[in-house]
């Protein structure tokens, strides 16, 4: 366990945001409210569980075989927690917003997104992974795959 692992509830793995995660989140999401398409990044936002007020962070939408998900790096986050509450939300980049649906995976059917997470972004998120990168044994990445939550997102009509 690192330092910056705590629990987000008992026994859940959560990677705490750095001041330099911080800094590079907020640099990321102005770019992407200002429109500027950085690798794929998008603003999500969810309603807040406890607030209901919106609550907004940089994420990477991954797309593989025509669906379209997202990883959470980080493992247990605001953002994760949100999300399974909320059970939707929006995509910003710049004026465009998509307001979808989400639906959480079990860990068995993880394995072949985080190869593919791993394949486009390791060099942002690697440091998240404990070592395990695109290479990984379908073993391990299924090893992993409970600290990792992953959303199937549908576009909302």
């Amino acid at each position: 366990m690192t330092s910056n692992d705590q629990p987000a509830e008992q026994g859940q793995h959560y990677v705490r945001p750095t001041r330099s995660t911080a800094v590079f989140n907020s640099i990321v999401a102005g770019l992407a409210k200002a429109g500027v398409n950085l690798y794929g990044a998008q603003v999500l936002s969810v309603r807040g569980r406890t607030s209901g007020e919106m609550r907004s962070n940089p994420v990477n939408p991954l797309a593989f075989q025509g669906e379209r998900y997202l990883v959470a790096a980080r493992g247990q986050t605001q953002w994760v927690r949100n999300l399974r509450a909320a059970g939707e939300g929006e995509l910003r980049r710049g004026r465009r917003v998509e307001r979808f649906t989400a639906v959480e995976l079990p860990d068995d059917d993880k394995p072949n997104l985080l190869r593919h997470y791993l394949k486009k972004w390791k060099f942002e998120v690697g440091m998240f992974f404990d070592g395990v990168d695109a290479n990984a044994s379908d073993e391990t990445l299924r090893q992993i795959a409970p600290r990792h939550p992953i959303f199937r997102i549908t576009t909302a009509k």
